[in-house]
């Protein structure tokens, strides 16, 4: 890794991003613990103060939180606020008290105002109005960074807050009524091609535009910034390249031999029009992307069905 440390602590393991930082961590030969809502509920202080004292780690990589699609974001904003708000809080307050060396904030893109100038530069932070459909979550994930921010300031920590582009891959959430746009999407054209229903529905025009990181090159930027970056005020990971949901539709159903029609239904909201991070910081402290979007959602696609067979079997 560069630097010797003897312990480093995974929150929100399972998940998404947080088992891709693990595996990392696992294969570089560090020594590692991944916790889940199984060791701690990290809304609880009481039960985040004991699983900080219990490993005393050197390092926090932070992948735990309540996320979700742009439907239950704009249903549940009470869930997103209070959840995301009580983890970090309780989980920066315990690192603070175990003297954690250097602490990851994992915070989203979605932090940057819904018009944006694009692509979306990290000075652009609170220049302007959220995208209502997902405000309370972000309002989170920004007091997230500026409590990261008030610990550098007043006890001089090197602790940092990463600001990712939408992710994608193995572990994610396929749930159709709580996910994401491309496990969403997965999930739908999987099943019609198994099924040889001949449409599928996206929600939307199909007209706004994402940029999408593979999990596997989030978590090596993730480590990248531990080892490269420190400052106030967050740093984005992206790819530096997007397209349009309905590219993104039409990719996923070659990719899954769906050979169906295809309704955009603009009764649901597209939400942000385009949401393009500037990655010219990261890239010039010498860390870029390199799963192309087709790749990662074939591999993505390979291990959902996969998993989807295991369970067929059990």
């Amino acid at each position: 890794m560069g630097w010797n440390l003897t312990e480093y602590l995974v929150t929100g393991s399972s998940g998404l991003v947080g088992s891709a930082v693990l595996k990392k961590l696992i294969d570089s030969g560090v020594k590692v613990v991944g916790t889940t809502r199984n060791d701690a509920d990290l809304r609880s202080e009481a039960e985040t103060t004991a699983l900080l004292n219990f490993y005393k780690p050197k390092v926090v990589i932070d992948c735990a939180a309540k996320v979700g699609g742009i439907k239950v974001n704009d249903s549940l904003p009470v869930d997103f606020f209070l959840e995301n708000i009580e983890i970090q809080n309780n989980l920066l307050k315990a690192s603070h008290g175990v003297q954690v060396e250097k602490f990851v904030f994992l915070g989203s893109s979605c932090i940057y105002p819904k018009l944006a100038p694009q692509p979306i530069s990290e000075s652009y932070l609170m220049s302007g109005p959220l995208e209502p459909t997902n405000s309370s979550y972000a309002m989170a994930k920004i007091a997230g960074i500026q409590l990261v921010n008030s610990y550098r300031k007043q006890f001089g920590h090197s602790w940092i807050s990463v600001m990712p582009t939408n992710v994608y891959g193995p572990n994610d959430n396929f749930n159709l009524e709580t996910s994401h746009v491309i496990p969403a999407l997965i999930n739908k054209f999987v099943d019609a091609a198994a099924s040889g229903h001949p449409e599928v529905e996206v929600w939307g025009s199909g007209n706004a535009r994402r940029e999408f990181i593979y999990s596997d090159d989030l978590a090596s930027g993730i480590l990248f910034c531990l080892e490269s970056y420190n400052q106030d005020g967050p740093i984005n990971v992206g790819t530096g390249q997007d397209l349009t949901i309905r590219e993104l539709a039409y990719l996923i159903a070659e990719l899954t031999g769906f050979r169906g029609s295809i309704r955009f239904n603009e009764y649901f909201p597209d939400g942000t029009p385009r949401k393009l991070l500037d990655v010219s910081k990261i890239n010039e402290l010498g860390w870029e992307a390199t799963t192309s979007l087709q790749m990662g959602l074939k591999m993505t696609i390979e291990w959902y069905i996969s998993i989807l067979k295991s369970r067929e079997v059990s």
